[in-house]
């Protein structure tokens, strides 16, 4: 059976969206154990120019999204970012999550030679389907949890590679 847009896509946003779930379940205990408040951790970054925690989610939560919602007929749901506690996240997670449940394998049938076009400032990329998943969402995504992970990490969260990757049974 060859790989499929579906197959690429819509299990490694859920794994990705399981273990940040699981992130912030640890984030919240190690903050609790240390009578942290847990904006430390919902706002941390590791750089001025980068997004907070918060951001980190927010933009792997809309990288998915908008992904199926652009290489399928389905409407991506709009969530404004307007998060301000871990119960929020885990809300905003939820919601991703739930709307990928709704998507099938055939509602991305054909997709890797849909075109998706890009507007960014100054700058207009067209993709075909697949590339654009494998060139721009899966990246995209992927920094994005990485980087949360990262942020919880330098903050002390004591979270490891098996937290990142999940279960392997």
């Amino acid at each position: 059976m060859p790989l499929t847009i579906y197959a690429l896509s819509v299990p490694a946003f859920t794994r990705g969206f399981t273990a940040l779930y699981g992130l912030l379940d640890k984030a919240e205990a190690f903050a609790s154990d240390r009578g942290m408040p847990l904006a430390e951790l919902f706002d941390a970054r590791l750089a001025p120019d980068m997004l907070p925690l918060s951001g980190q989610i927010q933009r792997a939560s809309d990288t998915s999204k908008n992904a199926i919602g652009r290489l399928s007929a389905l409407e991506a749901p709009r969530l404004p970012d307007d998060e301000q506690t871990f119960a929020d996240l885990r809300e905003r997670i939820a919601k991703t999550v739930a709307y990928l449940e709704t998507v099938k394998p055939e509602d991305l049938d054909g997709s890797e030679t849909r075109e998706v076009t890009l507007n960014f400032p100054n700058l207009k990329v067209t993709f075909s389907g697949e590339a654009y998943l494998l060139q721009f969402v899966l990246p995209n995504f992927y920094f994005h949890v990485t980087t949360a992970y990262d942020i919880l990490r330098h903050k002390g969260v004591p979270i490891g590679k098996a937290d990142f990757i999940g279960g392997l049974g």
